[in-house]
């Protein structure tokens, strides 16, 4: 997806997120979304889905389910729920946290305890507010909400200065949030129920190292959440998109995460679902893990992999066969998009075969681009986009964010991504599709996103090249239909 100017070696100690960042921006909260209950304070606010605060509920009638909940719809001539509109984009899953970036000497030592002893010491008294940024799901919905999505932050947030933080932060860029505890039975009421926060150390070589409290626990941090409350369904049922990764798995139960699924699948909610560096522990961890980690690759509309993980789950070293076979095994996957890094990406359907190749860029850090990434493909799914057009907004919104330093308040603003594509420098990968294309002579239709740097070789299938000049033409209008229904100071 990037051109790396450089290479960072990365050491994590903890399966938990991490990030941070340099630009800043705002913007005015995303138009009406409905009405959840408030959480703690009650701010001058009416527009915003959030733990805090009322908004006004969307002026449409409720039809009932079966169970007796309600949603946005009509009931069709055979008793089925004809859903009219959902008024929410995105949907997060958990995976809520503060990072707290701070320069160290040398990074976290790799015993357990000297861990430990070093995450209580650091923990003692809060760092200066310059230090805290918003982590883990926070950039995927933040990325989002800043390509024109209506976003909404499902999880677990402390009543705490933490937890006041991440809370103003997405208020901030328009993202909603409900509480996942609400009215849920909650069997532990220790310092386990405070906002999780994820310590940041970074080297003199800009190498990162991670601490957080997620590490000294056998159990999910959350494990005392044991049921959706009506609240939280009542965000589900109203998303077009519910977005999950497996950091999940750090936060909830294996069984708390299957029965979400579940019910996002039973109400029409499509699930994406990103296993990220969580997904290789995942598959050689419980029983539960495991069952839980293949639950996702069945009922997922949409699974994110990088070339790494989606050779890891089927043996198939070739990226675009891979994602055939997982399509394959996929009770309702729709696509599988393969990352690539500084290549680009590919997004396989059980019809065609799209390629983007990645904008060439300066890359400062890689933390936060996937997240940033999966954000823009969530805009071309839920407007339909062709799928060239949204591999090349996915591959823009994640350099844009590789030029910055972490991510939170930092990912991809508006203005970055239409640079880039104005720009439209992209990697020379000619010899790699060539090489690509001649690996899978019986695959379907291919769609190349081209400059004129991509030539047939001879190959047999039917191939559809797409000028760069096209696309960004058509996704510049689709920015500019964002802009008019979310005001960005970008």
């Amino acid at each position: 997806m990037y051109h790396h100017a450089f290479s960072l070696k990365f050491h994590s100690f903890s399966p938990h997120y991490a990030l941070s960042l340099s630009n800043f921006s705002t913007q005015s909260p995303n138009p009406l979304l409905p009405n959840f209950p408030p959480f703690a304070r009650v701010p001058n606010v009416s527009s915003s889905v959030c733990l805090r605060c009322r908004s006004s509920a969307a002026d449409v009638s409720p039809v009932r389910y079966a169970d007796g909940s309600s949603s946005i719809g009509s009931l069709g001539d055979t008793g089925g729920i004809v859903v009219a509109e959902k008024p929410i984009d995105v949907a997060t899953l958990g995976n809520l946290c503060v990072d707290i970036v701070l320069s160290v000497h040398e990074l976290p030592p790799p015993s357990r305890e000297e861990r430990k002893a070093l995450m209580d010491e650091l923990s003692l008294s809060p760092p200066d507010k310059k230090y805290w940024e918003a982590g883990g799901n926070c950039n995927m919905a933040i990325a989002a909400a800043r390509l024109g999505l209506r976003c909404v932050a499902i999880g677990h947030v402390g009543d705490e200065i933490y937890g006041e933080f991440l809370l103003d932060v997405l208020h901030e860029e328009g993202i909603g949030t409900v509480a996942l505890d609400e009215g849920t039975n909650a069997k532990d009421t220790s310092s386990f129920c405070e906002t999780l926060i994820c310590w940041v150390l970074v080297d003199p070589l800009q190498r990162h190292g991670f601490c957080s409290r997620a590490d000294f626990k056998e159990e999910p941090a959350f494990s005392w959440i044991t049921d959706l409350s009506d609240e939280v369904k009542m965000a589900i049922r109203q998303s077009k998109v519910l977005f999950c990764n497996g950091y999940d798995f750090d936060d909830f139960s294996p069984s708390f995460i299957m029965s979400t699924i579940d019910y996002a699948s039973k109400v029409g909610t499509a699930i994406f679902f990103d296993p990220g560096p969580r997904g290789k522990s995942l598959s050689k961890g419980t029983p539960d893990e495991r069952r839980a980690l293949a639950h996702f690759l069945r009922m997922s509309d949409v699974l994110l992999l990088t070339s790494e993980e989606a050779e890891a789950l089927t043996g198939i070293r070739n990226p675009v066969k891979a994602g055939q076979e997982i399509l394959r095994n996929g009770k309702g996957t729709k696509w599988v998009i393969v990352k690539m890094g500084a290549k680009g990406s590919i997004l396989v359907t059980k019809s065609s075969v799209s390629v983007a190749p990645a904008f060439k860029v300066e890359v400062v850090d890689t933390v936060g681009c996937g997240d940033s990434f999966v954000a823009a493909i969530a805009l071309g799914y839920i407007r339909n986009m062709p799928l060239v057009n949204t591999l090349t907004i996915a591959n823009a919104v994640g350099a844009a964010t590789a030029m910055g330093c972490g991510a939170g308040r930092n990912v991809a603003k508006r203005h970055q991504v239409v640079d880039l594509m104005k720009a439209s420098k992209l990697n020379d990968e000619e010899k790699f599709f060539e090489q690509l294309l001649a690996e899978n002579s019986e695959s379907p239709r291919i769609n190349l996103l081209s400059k004129g740097m991509i030539k047939d070789g001879g190959n047999k299938q039917q191939i559809e090249t797409i000028s760069m000049e096209k696309v960004v033409s058509e996704l510049l209008a689709e920015l500019e239909l964002g802009r008019c229904c979310v005001k960005s100071s970008s």
